[in-house]
């Protein structure tokens, strides 16, 4: 009996210094100890679903205390009181933002402490009681409660417009219906579309067409005229390109498939006329304006119209005006025009239709120019050295 009795008392010996080693552990965890804490209480106006005492609390993501206690004010049922124990050097200020965290694989809830300006007081309160911090109001909810909240708002905005969105279905039914009805005639409609804004693609190369210069002009019949400058023209923008364009049912963008000019129409049409001036033999010199030619006067022009029209008859035209500018003052202007008429509008027609119409303004241009430039000024020569007086040198 002694030896059983021994043995009984052995057992509870050691069960009592597990047990008070394990309590021991936990009032240290808990915010016991011989650690001075700060206690503060935090007001929740939503639940706090699983937040226990004991749970941790982070500030900055820093575990810095836990919960000490939980309870509910009498006074407003929504409200949940948390108090908890922190280092006290955690600068919680007034402004400290208060939230609920979900970590680890079961989701453990958790009260976040974030930041706070360093220039905002310590949270203090000011009758003397435990400080407060206030959560906002959706603190407590989860990303389940929250989507929960977010489907609900989805469902009643579906159900309040579930005419409207059926009507809008069955329109688009019908609109799709009937695209797949005149789908031939959508396709056509934007073959056309390509065709008169020049975006089909063209198969192989494009025929390329170019200008050509004037050759022949009758003899001036009075003395060769000075030096001359030909800028490039001035026009509209859709004008500068290597299109050739054609003008249908009132549209003047349109241009022909297939072909195109050897060069930017302005460019194209500055290097003829330069090479029409040239071969007229009227003039002693025709450039471009560059630094080192010194041109007496200078031809400015401006491109109007150059593409084939329909209406009333298909016709090439050619139209722009020309003025002669001599020592920085406008010296003649005038307006030259041509209209070729044309049997087929490809592009080999419309090309040499619109070279003709080019032909007929040069040989009404170059004449014109000559006629208002007159001869070259004569250069200044520098003044002879005079001879040196004899001096007599006889004894």
């Amino acid at each position: 009996m002694e030896t059983r009795a021994r043995y009984l008392a052995i057992g509870l010996f050691t069960i009592t210094v597990i047990a008070a080693g394990f309590a021991f552990v936990y009032w240290l965890y808990s915010g016991g100890g011989f650690r001075e804490r700060a206690i503060y209480q935090i007001r929740f106006e939503s639940p706090v679903s699983g937040l226990l005492i004991g749970s941790a609390v982070l500030f900055n993501g820093i575990r810095v205390g836990e919960v000490s206690e939980l309870t509910l004010t009498p006074d407003n049922p929504k409200e949940v009181l948390a108090t908890i124990s922190i280092d006290p050097a955690t600068p919680v200020r007034a402004d400290t933002q208060v939230g609920i965290d979900f970590q680890g694989l079961t989701g453990a809830p958790v009260i976040l402490l974030t930041g706070g300006s360093a220039t905002a007081p310590v949270a203090a309160a000011k009758d003397g009681s435990i400080p407060t911090l206030v959560a906002p109001p959706d603190t407590g909810q989860s990303m389940t409660e929250a989507a929960r909240v977010t489907l609900k708002k989805l469902d009643a905005i579906l159900s309040d417009n579930a005419d409207p969105l059926h009507s809008v279905i069955k329109n688009f039914k019908t609109f799709s219906d009937a695209l797949a009805r005149n789908s031939d005639k959508v396709d056509s409609v934007v073959a056309g579309l390509e065709r008169m804004t020049g975006g089909a693609a063209a198969s192989g190369k494009l025929p390329i067409y170019t200008l050509s210069a004037v050759p022949d002009f009758p003899p001036l019949g009075k003395p060769q005229r000075g030096q001359i400058a030909v800028p490039e023209p001035s026009t509209l923008m859709s004008l500068s390109s290597d299109k050739i364009l054609i003008a249908r049912g009132g549209s003047v963008g349109a241009s022909i498939q297939n072909a195109q000019w050897s060069d930017n129409l302005p460019v194209l049409f500055q290097a003829k006329m330069i090479e029409s001036f040239e071969d007229s033999g009227y003039f002693q010199a025709v450039g471009r304006p560059i630094d080192g030619f010194e041109a007496d006067d200078q031809v400015l022009t401006d491109l109007r119209t150059f593409r084939i029209v329909t209406t009333p008859a298909p016709a090439a035209v050619v139209a722009f005006s020309a003025k002669i500018l001599t020592g920085g003052r406008m010296k003649a202007t005038r307006v030259f025009e041509a209209s070729v008429p044309i049997t087929a509008t490809d592009g080999a027609a419309a090309a040499a239709g619109l070279n003709q119409a080019f032909d007929k303004t040069m040989r009404q241009l170059i004449p014109w120019a000559a006629n208002n430039i007159g001869p070259p000024a004569p250069r200044a020569e520098a003044p002879a050295e005079a001879p040196a007086e004899a001096t007599d040198t006889a004894p």
